[in-house]
């Protein structure tokens, strides 16, 4: 999804925070920056059941016209990210755009989104 007007530098670095997040999750990340067509929560569920794999998906949608930011999770992601870390990454990420730093604000959000879902480590006991 695109990231609405920014430049190419913030492109790239929406995209490279995308990509560490990714990488640190297992989960996918999706940003849709723009005009909102309706309802502003049920227009980013609309998006992520769009994406590929919506149960492993996290979608942060922002308009900055509108001052409306929803981050939708999948399934498999709320099984590790709760609702209030959600909510908890969503205020970090408005204190930021209201300082005027939507990239700051999308890229610190990704990251401790990314952050937060990794779930615990398993320990596995071989027994005989």
């Amino acid at each position: 999804m695109g990231v609405g007007e920014f430049n190419s530098n913030e492109r790239y670095q929406v995209d490279e925070a995308i990509r560490r997040a990714e990488l640190v999750s297992r989960f996918e990340f999706s940003v849709f920056v723009g005009r909102v067509d309706g309802e502003p929560r049920a227009f980013a569920t609309q998006l992520h059941n769009k994406l590929v794999a919506p149960p492993r998906s996290v979608l942060i949608l922002l308009d900055p016209a509108a001052r409306v930011l929803e981050i939708v999770t999948g399934g498999e992601v709320r099984r590790t990210l709760s609702d209030r870390e959600v909510e908890l990454v969503a205020l970090q990420m408005e204190t930021l755009f209201a300082a005027g730093d939507l990239v700051g604000g999308l890229r610190r959000g990704i990251q401790m989104l990314a952050e937060h879902a990794v779930g615990p480590e398993t320990l596995h006991v071989d027994t005989p």
